[in-house]
């Protein structure tokens, strides 16, 4: 027997389901901006995302939907990490100085648009360019001097509160 012989789930590994979650998921790139707030129905009020987080998140949900979310004891686990964080502290690690792992990738929206960074060993890596300090390229994305890590989501402030 061929995969010609096979019915169309059988001879693809997917449903016909499955493929109206793709021609949704692709459907989301031609939508504009108001359309994808239309489409947001999640919450009563779409948040203020730039376009492509927002696109990002409804593909997400759809698939979610679809294919399940997070297992329960990964959901668990999430909890547990948050829960052990605490809210005083400063960053990831005890001694406040936090290391990141090359190849590793931070993104922030700024001004409706998405940057991303990526780590390497001597550095960090944004457009094309080399800096030597997270805050240099906060400096280059804002215009302003800003503590890199922070403007990255990477420390909190000691003794923020969780709202």
């Amino acid at each position: 027997m061929t995969d010609a012989d096979l019915p169309e789930d059988k001879a693809t590994g997917s449903t016909s389901r499955d493929l109206e979650v793709t021609r949704r998921l692709e459907a989301l790139c031609d939508l504009t901006p108001d359309e994808l707030r239309k489409e947001w129905r999640y919450r009563s009020q779409p948040p203020r995302l730039s376009r492509d987080l927002l696109v990002r998140a409804i593909a997400y949900r759809i698939q979610e939907l679809h294919y399940g979310g997070l297992s329960k004891a990964t959901r668990r686990k999430l909890t547990a990490l948050v829960q052990a964080r605490g809210s005083d502290v400063e960053t990831a690690t005890e001694s406040g100085a936090q290391r990141i792992s090359a190849g590793a990738r931070l993104v922030r929206e700024w001004n409706g648009r998405t940057h991303t960074v990526t780590v390497e060993e001597d550095g960090f890596s944004y457009a094309g360019q080399n800096y030597r300090s997270l805050s240099a390229v906060a400096r280059d994305i804002t215009g302003a001097r800003w503590s890199g890590p922070r403007f990255f989501g990477l420390a909190i402030k000691k003794g923020a509160s969780d709202a």
